[in-house]
């Protein structure tokens, strides 16, 4: 089913009967309550994504460090954006995660950052402290990291790498050709580079990427970027629909439907990732503990 997409102001308005979202119960307002009383910053609001309360509601969140303003310009992003400010961060910021880590009961964490160009080792250091913090928890406690490109650099992969996440996930979010309208401030072949540099540090760790679909891409070029980031040794890949954030954001071109997604999961089931989610609502940490549960062979039990 191609959807084609209405002027943008009309998309915001009329989503597909596939974007019904669940109603907010108290385990929803509870977490609310102590992501603003912790003060901390989660791409489920920051992000205004649209699995909020369906993840709440099963003790599910993803945390963005190192503050909320990003150094880069995503036209797709929600994010708040500042590409030439010194921004500093908040060096209690790991402490309060892990705090709420344990306060709400987490059993798998992810972690995500705004892009931070502005410090030298954009900010992997802080990536590794949070990581330690949680670690000190509870080791059972199960950690997906999704960085930022940190321009390659070798150095800050490894400060990651080391902090013994269990995923390491890192998004090309689009095709190549879309980059310089959709994500002008990256790199579409350095970010191919960042994924084959986590393998080439650790051959054992899981890598992860991401794609948002109707954005303007056609299908061959979806294709290619699969190849693309399979041959980056990338174990799982996930797609999901584009949503606008707002009339000012990058226009949805259009609205894949179901079948859509599920076609291109057999794709990238047949180019051989050892997990593939695709859907309308699937996002890069949407069902995040179930998917490396599957592929790692652990259950609730363990």
């Amino acid at each position: 089913m191609n959807l084609r997409a209405a002027p943008t102001h009309k998309i915001l308005n009329r989503l597909p009967g596939w974007f019904k979202q669940d109603i907010p119960d108290e385990n929803v307002l509870r977490i609310r309550r102590l992501i603003s009383e912790f003060g901390v910053h989660t791409v489920c609001q920051e992000a205004k994504c649209p699995n909020i309360s369906r993840c709440f509601k099963s003790n599910k969140a993803t945390f963005i460090i190192l503050g909320d303003i990003c150094t880069r310009n995503c036209r797709f992003c929600a994010v708040a954006k500042a590409p030439e400010a010194q921004l500093g961060f908040d060096r209690d910021e790991p402490q309060r995660i892990s705090e709420l880590v344990k306060k709400i009961g987490l059993n798998y964490v992810v972690l995500t950052s705004v892009t931070r160009d502005d410090l030298s080792d954009g900010g992997a250091s802080v990536f590794g402290r949070t990581i330690a913090l949680i670690r000190r928890l509870d080791k059972k406690i199960n950690i997906e990291v999704l960085i930022p490109d940190f321009r390659a650099k070798t150095r800050s992969l490894r400060c990651v790498i080391e902090a013994h996440p269990d995923v390491v996930a890192h998004n090309l979010e689009t095709v190549a050709r879309l980059y310089s309208r959709v994500r002008p401030m990256s790199d579409y072949r350095l970010s191919l580079r960042v994924l084959a540099k986590l393998k080439e540090l650790n051959s054992e760790i899981i890598t992860k990427s991401s794609l948002i679909l109707g954005l303007g891409e056609t299908k061959k070029e979806v294709k290619a970027v699969l190849k693309d980031i399979k041959g980056s040794g990338c174990d799982i890949v996930v797609m999901g629909q584009y949503l606008a954030p707002s009339p000012e954001h990058f226009p949805v071109e259009r609205f894949l439907g179901p079948e859509e997604f599920e076609e291109y999961k057999n794709i990238a089931v047949t180019l051989g990732f050892r997990g593939v989610a695709s859907g309308p609502l699937v996002r890069s940490s949407y069902q995040a503990e179930d998917m490396f549960k599957k592929i790692t062979g652990l259950n609730n039990g363990k």
